[in-house]
């Protein structure tokens, strides 16, 4: 009998989206406007605690609304994570700004405070100040948000918070998507929650909210016809799509528990394997939703064990794995651009592999998971 695939991340459903999506065939409401969009922000609004949100057809798009509302134009400097997937860097070039990226620091993966802080002194010496700062959560683990905030406010340069990956993560208590002078998640069908394709932005004032939704909806001024002032996109999420992230709210949690398992599963699993190190929070300031539980893997000669070895043994076993984000500064399409710092990410790279982390998972996928993990290790 065939195995099924065990995916490195597949969408969970809870049950009640169905029933918000007839809502809105019902209701006639199927576009961009409609009741699942208003209870879905709310929703988004009362678990962060804090700032306005507005629902987008995805994490890219809510980037690329971040930074013009943070002011991004043609010829800016902007600041990003290296160690991230394209969706953050590639708005940066639709803007036509220039791209400069920042290496990771060991601890978080994320950006490093010290190769920072070096690219804003010698960018600003060139006589360019950066606009923007891109900071990411990688895998659910926030960043050093005390530090990067630190450095941005002595510089005077917002924050383009990018938690396409950490609904649900917090610092010292904070949820993460309220620490930028502007935030993003993704709601694409890997995410914790999904909305099938789907973003949000975050902002500090419903002023800079209403402003999105402008924009979003092709920036239409008020008047009897279709008048445009301003460049709009055709970027609002549909009332269908906010049906499924209105019922996916209703089980973040449980997600959040059944993501965490699965990373507690991993510890264990590679406690006694000396090749191994998991990636986890560096203390108990920061709480991971551990949307991908990642893993680093000292190559080892004699067994002729690497990140690579591993890799394949999954996909000959129907087990989906996948190398870290490799970082912008290696990407052909980002290479000639600028890069602070060493070689963390890179390294990073080279010996990382994210695990399949997905809340679906049963315990017969465990079982394979280990099966593949003891017979290359020898356990």
């Amino acid at each position: 009998m065939a195995r099924n695939k065990i995916w490195l991340s597949a969408p969970h459903m809870g049950g009640s989206e169905q029933e918000y999506i007839q809502e809105a065939f019902d209701t006639n409401w199927i576009t961009s406007m409609g009741s699942n969009l208003i209870f879905f922000e709310q929703r988004l609004e009362n678990y962060l605690g804090s700032g306005h949100v507005a629902a987008l057809n995805s994490g890219t798009a809510a980037i690329h609304l971040g930074l013009i509302l943070l002011g991004v134009e043609v010829g800016d400097v902007v600041l990003c994570q290296s160690m991230t997937f394209a969706a953050s860097a590639n708005p940066i070039l639709y803007l036509g700004a220039t791209p400069v990226f920042i290496d990771s620091e060991i601890e978080t993966w994320n950006l490093c405070p010290i190769a920072l802080e070096e690219a804003i002194i010698e960018i600003i010496a060139k006589g360019k100040k950066p606009k923007v700062i891109i900071a990411v959560h990688l895998y659910g683990i926030p960043y050093k948000i005390d530090a990067v905030r630190s450095i941005a406010d002595k510089y005077e340069i917002p924050i383009l918070e990018d938690s396409a990956e950490a609904l649900g993560s917090s610092y010292k208590g904070q949820q993460c998507g309220t620490f930028g002078d502007v935030a993003v998640f993704s709601f694409n069908g890997s995410k914790i929650i999904t909305t099938s394709g789907g973003g949000a932005i975050v902002t500090r004032s419903l002023a800079l909210k209403n402003k999105a939704v402008f924009l979003a909806t092709q920036a239409k001024d008020n008047a009897p016809h279709y008048q445009h002032s301003e460049i709009g996109y055709n970027y609002r999420m549909s009332n269908i799509c906010a049906g499924i992230g209105r019922g996916q709210m209703e089980v973040l949690e449980q997600r959040i528990a059944l993501r965490r398992e699965m990373h507690d599963f991993y510890v264990d699993l590679f406690a006694n394997i000396e090749e191994v190190k998991v990636f986890s929070v560096p203390n108990s300031d920061y709480f991971a939703n551990y949307w991908l539980t990642a893993i680093l893997i000292a190559p080892d000669v004699v067994k002729g064990i690497d990140r690579e070895v591993l890799r394949l043994a999954f996909e000959k076993a129907d087990i989906e794995s996948r190398p870290l984000w490799k970082p912008m500064h290696l990407q052909p399409i980002f290479c000639d651009y600028p890069y602070y710092g060493e070689n963390i990410a890179e390294s990073l790279f080279r010996d990382g592999l994210c695990l399949p982390s997905g809340s679906n998972l049963t315990n017969e996928d465990r079982s394979r998971i280990q099966a593949v993990v003891f017979e290359l290790f020898g356990q």
